[in-house]
């Protein structure tokens, strides 16, 4: 899909460069993007490669642990099924650590971890449970503390304050985070309303 639109895009300003006589500007832009989308690739791999080592060192040096256990107050209302079972809970504090730091990249191998772990004990494995669904919700929708990919991306833009976006980021993520949690959890009680309904008749 992806292909397909960004195909589209090129037709069309090949289309209207012809058009309105500017082919050469459009056919010079090419490989300036070409060489622009190289150094912005190389500054958020060295973002990521650097994150994603940090994380390694602290799921190595057992800080992880620790972390689940600050986070365990709260988690384990949202995630009560991973915190009795013990199933996948660790990776669950570990993609919220990392989309915490702003490195939603290194928190992608921790939340299919968890995923693999909680469908072990998922009675439809045809379906999602709705722990599984509120931790891909999460994943996407997550509190944000050092939003680490956005501040390379606006530093390779040659931003002159690139922190400036810190306290926006701090309340449009917060306020995600609470949308989503209202929102699986009004979903969840409805679930249980409806099969409750549902064997009531039977």
């Amino acid at each position: 899909m992806l292909g397909k639109i960004f195909g589209t895009f090129c037709a069309f300003a090949l289309f209207f460069g012809t058009i309105c006589g500017r082919l050469p500007e459009v056919a010079a832009a090419i490989p300036d993007g070409a060489s622009k989308a190289v150094q912005v690739t190389l500054t958020l791999l060295g973002m990521m490669c650097l994150w994603s080592g940090v994380m390694q060192v602290l799921t190595d040096a057992g800080i992880i642990k620790k972390i689940s256990r600050i986070f365990a107050l709260f988690l384990r209302h949202v995630f009560p099924k991973a915190y009795q079972t013990g199933e996948g809970y660790e990776e669950i504090c570990a993609t919220l650590s990392a989309n915490f730091l702003g490195i939603g990249n290194a928190a992608t191998p921790f939340a299919l971890s968890a995923m693999k772990k909680m469908q072990m004990h998922n009675p439809q494995p045809e379906i999602a449970e709705n722990e599984q669904i509120t931790l891909a919700v999460l994943s996407t929708a997550s509190l944000t503390l050092v939003p680490a990919n956005l501040l390379a991306l606006r530093r390779a833009a040659d931003s002159q304050n690139p922190f400036s976006i810190m306290i926006p980021v701090w309340i449009t993520s917060l306020c995600c985070v609470s949308f989503a949690l209202l929102l699986t959890s009004f979903l969840r009680i409805r679930e249980r309303f409806s099969r409750t309904r549902a064997s009531k008749r039977r």
